[in-house]
């Protein structure tokens, strides 16, 4: 998987444990190896902006995802394509977390994978799927690391 990731934010993040879990969570999804994925982290006012502008809601949020060639699960024989691009933002995410930070971002990550490939939460048994898939490729990466 080609994956870029800018961190614009002022926080030091495990930049290299966010690009082998996205890359281990497009693995298991069937992504083409050729893909393409752009991760940047920001601070507090570029995401509020990127919320306000791309989901027209005021205030911050801790990762948003704009998918790009709207790839599915499973799609390595159609070819590589473009998945997309997940804004993380650290500071609000450390407010938000339960946990460390690393393993919050983590957990934001495979979130916007996941968005980024048709996966979402408004109804109750896509909440369901869309978790359940995260915590386990959260446990099955960290197993491995």
């Amino acid at each position: 998987m080609k994956i870029e990731l800018e961190n614009a934010s002022t926080y030091q993040c495990d930049e290299k444990a966010i690009k082998s879990l996205a890359d281990f969570t497009l693995n298991q999804l069937g992504i083409h190896a050729d893909s393409e994925l752009s991760i940047r982290l920001v601070d507090e006012q570029e995401i509020t902006d990127l919320h306000m502008k791309w989901m027209d809601l005021p205030g911050a949020t801790d990762v948003l995802s704009f998918p790009m060639d709207e790839m599915k699960p499973n799609s390595a024989a159609s070819g590589a394509g473009v998945v997309g691009d997940i804004v993380l933002c650290p500071a609000y995410a450390e407010r938000n977390g339960k946990q460390s930070l690393a393993k919050e971002l983590e957990l934001l990550t495979v979130h916007g994978v996941l968005h980024l490939l048709g996966y979402d939460h408004e109804e109750i048994d896509q909440e369901v799927a869309m978790f359940k898939l995260q915590e386990d490729f959260l446990q099955q990466w960290r197993a491995l690391q």
